[in-house]
């Protein structure tokens, strides 16, 4: 993505973030873009504090409660779906404004992410039923035996990101690490 005029707002659950936002975009004539993944889904409404209807009257809001729970969202398809939502803004001459707590999703913004292939789904949902079943610190051990230097880099407790490290070791014979460092 090419440099762009935008506003990024990063802040823990509940900090006044979307008030920020609508001021900001009321000003400025914005839109206000989500920038959490766990906003992004449409059943989490109340857990994650999200702009509600009267929010959303004020100003333009994109990307809140647009997935279902049941669909697997990666910050991958949301780089795809900010960057359409941050070029119809421009279109449009709103002010893209980006709201969120999740620091993951600004990085990839900013910096990129890792262009690592598409992973077989069977070799995704393996992992991922063994953490479910061992637990993260089994996993955990395992990936400390075949890749000591990601293992390093991720808390024992995470059993999604371990999962994640071992399928792309599994399915593509790199460490997720070697991907990250031959960086886009």
């Amino acid at each position: 993505m090419t440099s762009r005029r935008a506003i990024l707002i990063a802040g823990p659950t509940a900090s006044g973030k979307s008030a920020k936002a609508i001021e900001y975009a009321k000003s400025w004539n914005g839109v206000i873009i989500n920038a959490d993944s766990m906003q992004v889904y449409r059943e989490l409404q109340i857990i994650t504090a999200r702009p509600g209807p009267s929010d959303e009257s004020i100003v333009p809001h994109r990307l809140y409660g647009t997935v279902s729970g049941s669909i697997r969202y990666s910050v991958g398809q949301w780089i795809t779906d900010v960057t359409n939502e941050i070029e119809s803004a421009e279109s449009k001459g709103l002010l893209p404004i980006l709201v969120g707590g999740t620091g993951l999703y600004f990085k990839a913004l900013t910096e990129g992410l890792a262009a690592i292939p598409d992973l077989p789904e069977e070799v995704i949902e393996t992992w991922r039923a063994r953490a479910r079943e061992e637990g993260p610190q089994a996993l955990h051990a395992l990936l400390l035996e075949r890749d000591p230097e990601m293992a390093h880099r991720l808390e024992p407790s995470d059993g999604q990101r371990v999962a994640r490290a071992l399928a792309v070791l599994e399915a593509t014979g790199r460490s997720l690490l070697d991907w990250q460092k031959q960086h886009p």
